[in-house]
């Protein structure tokens, strides 16, 4: 769905090479232009060069499509409808943003550890913390999860200390907020083609509310961003590549400097099946973001405005205020009580 008048400009998104911050001083210095300006004029870019090898991509795709091909009954014995924790299978058509249902359906994975239910007094964000669910016919399945979210963790983390580098911040900056209790989020998303109504959207726009979401897609193509002419672009895949986009959570902390950017997913055509794996590398529950101290800090424009979208100063409101509108079935069913009045 490419504007036909797009400039030649908006045809790709940034390609950012990782791999130059080990190639001397002149290779890094302009891995740091080049990540500066992607940062705080795209808020999105390709990110190569990061160390991912094909086996390792191969051994999640294979693994996350025969998720897919497992009969009906296997995927809805993991409906997130039944985890508190919003983990597990979503349906198609039963996650929403925007207040409209997005056409693919998911699996939804975090960090394995044990429940912890909110105690009096507690922030609920606690509640996000909690078990996978795994289909015990694919036990393949949850080995390559959770080797991808160390593995895109210790590359997140690298890319968030050379992008603060970029811009004149200390690397270390953000280090204490994520840790051993960071909250890594990982999707496993299939788009099934058209819904048979017509609509379109696979996942409505939005912005995340992290601080990087490192995206891996197949060739099918639908990932759109929105660009500085206000329309949304096509973002051709590359193969091995990451897609990159800032979250929030770097908006705020820069007051506007880095850009969290909207983007949205269109359906593919009939019945074509389009795969993708987001990854969301997130601090702690409890991590309270504070702003970035750097040299270009006056001249930020201040943070994008949305009175329905209030940002909280702990990173785990955040995200409960995300899941509670993204996923209504699991809030009527297992928090109610943190549901706002119509």
């Amino acid at each position: 769905m490419t504007n036909s008048a797009t400039e030649s400009s908006y045809l790709q998104l940034p390609i950012i090479d990782l791999s130059a911050a080990d190639r001397g001083p002149a290779a890094r210095a302009l891995l740091h232009a080049q990540l500066h300006s992607a940062a705080h004029d795209v808020g999105f870019f390709q990110l190569v060069g990061h160390g991912v090898g094909e086996e390792e991509i191969r051994r999640l795709d294979a693994a996350m499509r025969a998720f897919f091909a497992l009969p009906e009954a296997e995927r809805l014995a993991l409906d997130n409808v039944n985890s508190p924790h919003f983990r597990g299978y979503t349906r198609t058509g039963d996650e929403r943003t925007g207040g409209s249902r997005d056409w693919r359906d998911q699996l939804d994975i975090g960090a394995e550890r044990a429940a912890r239910v909110p105690g009096p007094g507690e922030p609920a964000y606690w509640w996000l913390q909690g078990p996978n669910q795994w289909p015990a016919s694919l036990p393949e399945l949850r080995a390559a999860a959770l080797a991808w979210i160390d593995r895109l963790s210790a590359v997140a983390q690298r890319l968030l200390r050379e992008l603060l580098v970029s811009i004149g911040a200390p690397a270390g900056f953000y280090d204490p907020v994520f840790g051993e209790r960071a909250h890594p989020h990982l999707k496993l998303v299939r788009y099934p083609g058209s819904a048979g109504d017509g609509a379109d959207q696979g996942v409505g726009a939005h912005k995340d509310y992290g601080f990087l979401t490192l995206l891996l897609q197949d060739q099918v193509g639908g990932l759109q961003v929105e660009r500085a002419d206000g329309v949304f672009h096509d973002v051709p895949p590359i193969p091995g590549a990451f897609v990159v986009n800032l979250g929030e959570l770097l908006e705020v902390a820069t007051n506007g400097y880095l850009l969290a950017t909207n983007h949205r997913v269109v359906s593919p055509p009939g019945a074509t099946e389009r795969f993708s794996v987001p990854f969301f590398y997130n601090p702690r529950l409890d991590a309270r973001v504070e702003p970035l101290v750097f040299p270009y800090a006056s001249t930020a424009p201040g943070v994008t405005d949305d009175p329905g979208n209030p940002l909280f100063a702990e990173y785990g409101f955040n995200e409960l205020k995300g899941k509670l509108r993204a996923h209504p079935l699991v809030a009527e069913r297992h928090h109610a009580g943190l549901l706002s009045p119509a």
